[in-house]
């Protein structure tokens, strides 16, 4: 049986959706369709709503306004701390923490030659320029453990190598309520090096 047109339409949206298949589609297109119109409006409002989002120029955080609410808190600049994410996402963790009050910077990515991504393509000359304009003098790298993220690291580094800005990373190890034995080796080591005194 071939759905109306519409509701064809409605599951193809979905399906665009990171782990979403083409049955999960169906369902929530199907479940959209029980669903009074008033709340339907509303939905599709809220998605031409996100249309109108702006990008911060300084962090790349979406915001209303061209400068996010971080970026500019004069409270947040005062701190002369910058952290280094890959995604909004990774920023939105670290927010959730409370564990931090500078502001941030998102690459977008991490450097990964195999798939085309190359400096270029991620925002560090903007990093730059900002380390700079806002005096920084403490940056956290705060960037997922794998190959391309420590050589993201490097690289970054490497870049800053003139400016008097202490670079830092974050630790690595074992999550809380974790049990070693069903850890991986790498987390293990990296748990190790990452040990404190007590």
């Amino acid at each position: 049986m071939k759905y109306p047109e519409a509701i064809e339409n409605l599951i193809q949206s979905f399906s665009r959706l990171p782990g979403v298949g083409e049955k999960t589609a169906a369902r929530q297109a199907l479940n959209i369709m029980k669903w009074d119109k008033e709340y339907i409006y509303e939905f599709s409002n809220s998605l031409k709503q996100i249309t109108d989002l702006k990008f911060c120029r300084e962090c790349g955080l979406f915001s209303d306004h061209d400068i996010c609410e971080i970026c500019s808190s004069e409270k947040r600049k005062t701190e002369k701390t910058m952290c280094v994410v890959e995604s909004i996402t990774d920023l939105m963790a670290i927010e959730r923490s409370n564990q931090f009050s500078g502001v941030y910077h998102i690459l977008g990515g991490v450097l990964n030659p195999l798939i085309g991504i190359g400096p270029d393509k991620l925002r560090i000359d903007i990093l730059k320029e900002r380390v700079i304009k806002n005096n920084v003098q403490t940056m956290i790298m705060a960037i997922n453990p794998s190959v391309e993220g420590d050589a993201t690291c490097s690289y970054i580094r490497q870049e800053l190598n003139d400016q008097e800005v202490s670079i830092e990373r974050i630790g690595f190890g074992m999550p809380m309520g974790g049990s070693l034995e069903y850890l991986d080796p790498l987390t293990i080591s990296k748990a190790l090096e990452n040990r404190k005194s007590i």
